[in-house]
């Protein structure tokens, strides 16, 4: 039974939907799907079209809003919306470590998880499509990984497609693991060049930081162990419109005086939990490079394997000179999952899917290169998690998808400048720009 409540401005609907876990076996085991259908108040009556929104990940469940912000409140003047918690994600058959030993040892969790993916996301929508809309097309809106999953709608059931909308999200339709992690190192490095442009003061902060790791054990509340290299993860903040700025406000006031010297402070410590923490999105690292596996060749660690060949993000060789030290961005290693509580239990299923050699393919060239679905996109240039080079390849490969390509947004533009975004895709997919 669904349960309708309001908020202000809109109407909200919790709707479940049961779905195969394998949509190959349709008759085997099933999980459940969470979605929050939003409708404008003065709109609630009415037959409008749907919109589904795939939110960005892997991991991470839909935007909780609370009224009509950013993109959804130019979305909700002509659609009903549904905000989708992606399998294993959210309140949809979540996947963490609570949960997994149900299915039993890593080995069985690690087969689960193959079943997480952009295609059995896609049949997921297609399920909950025909039980929605009673088999109308809708209009998606994919943002990041939710892109990804677009693209690979576009290659499994355009049919189910009215439009398809995209904000930095669009893959290499080819490309290994290591050949994205190859190209995302610069581009982490420009990053940190433009970040330390703007504040100076920040590369002899981070040295001091970084210093202090390395000299000495630290152990953020609730467990998580602060390592030179987990905390250099915090250039994942660089890639998002104010994350630069975001970055610089943790970074002013890290030390404090105690009877032993200089300690890092109970608030900054607290504020690297939140950031560094999995717990929330454990998901995001156990499927992270799967998500590029489309072939027999395993991912094998790629990001960490592929930092060895750029050896100025090493911590320790930097700090024997002045320079500034690097930060890095969105990149799953191994040692997350002996660093950080959340983790920790799911350490051997991480191995045995980096290991994994029978991937199968998440894109179709040669339907994509015969598209007939309006198709939009957003690309951000010299965008942090999704190279720019490779979306613009996949782009001219799409037929008649259109692009639009703009530095003033970084990659959560669609939350930046959330209008302004959809009313050019929309005018774009319907051929007025």
């Amino acid at each position: 039974m669904s349960l309708s409540y309001r908020q202000p401005g809109v109407v909200l609907t919790d709707r479940r939907f049961t779905v195969p876990l394998d949509h190959a076996d349709p008759a085997g085991e099933t999980i459940e799907l969470y979605a929050r259908e939003v409708v404008a108040s003065d709109k609630e009556g009415q037959d409008l079209p749907w919109l589904l929104y795939l939110q960005g990940g892997p991991g991470f469940g839909a935007n909780r809003f609370v009224g009509s912000p950013a993109w959804l409140g130019r979305a909700l003047k002509e659609y009903r919306v549904l905000l989708l918690d992606q399998r294993g994600t959210g309140a949809s058959s979540p996947a963490n470590r609570q949960t997994l030993p149900l299915r039993g040892g890593p080995a069985a969790q690690a087969d689960y998880l193959t079943h997480f993916r952009a295609d059995s996301i896609v049949r997921d929508c297609e399920a909950v499509r025909r039980e929605v809309t009673g088999g109308a097309p809708w209009t998606v809106l994919g943002q990041s990984f939710g892109g990804f999953c677009t693209v690979s709608y576009l290659s499994l059931a355009p049919e189910g497609l009215a439009a398809a909308l995209i904000t930095g999200g669009l893959p290499a339709l080819d490309a290994h693991a290591d050949d994205v992690y190859r190209a995302a190192y610069p581009r982490m490095e420009r990053k940190n060049a433009a970040h330390y442009a703007r504040y100076p003061q920040d590369v002899e902060r981070v040295r001091r930081i970084a210093d202090h790791l390395l000299q000495h054990e630290v152990t953020l509340p609730g467990g998580h162990r602060l390592t030179v290299e987990a905390f250099q993860t915090l250039g994942i903040l660089l890639g998002t419109g104010d994350g630069s700025h975001r970055l610089h406000h943790l970074l002013e006031d890290a030390f404090v005086p105690t009877p032993h010297g200089p300690e890092l402070s109970d608030a900054f410590q607290e504020q690297l939990r939140q950031q560094l923490s999995f717990a929330g999105h454990p998901l995001y690292a156990l499927v992270h490079e799967a998500i590029y596996g489309q072939d027999a060749r395993p991912t094998a660690w790629s990001a960490e394997r592929m930092r060895a060949e750029f050896p100025q993000f090493d911590a320790a060789k930097t700090l024997t000179g002045d320079g500034p030290l690097l930060l890095t961005g969105e990149t799953i290693h191994p040692w997350m999952f002996t660093t950080d509580p959340a983790l920790r239990p799911l350490r051997e299923t991480a191995e045995l899917l980096a290991a994994r050699t029978d991937w199968t393919p998440l894109y179709d060239p040669a339907r994509l290169a015969a598209n007939e679905v309006p198709v939009a996109a957003a690309i951000y240039h010299d965008d942090l998690y999704v190279d720019t080079a490779h979306s613009l390849r996949t782009a001219h490969a799409i037929r008649g998808l259109r692009t639009w390509v703009t530095d003033e947004f970084e990659h959560d533009g669609v939350r930046a400048g959330g209008p302004r975004v959809l009313d050019r895709l929309l005018a774009l997919v319907r051929d007025e720009a």
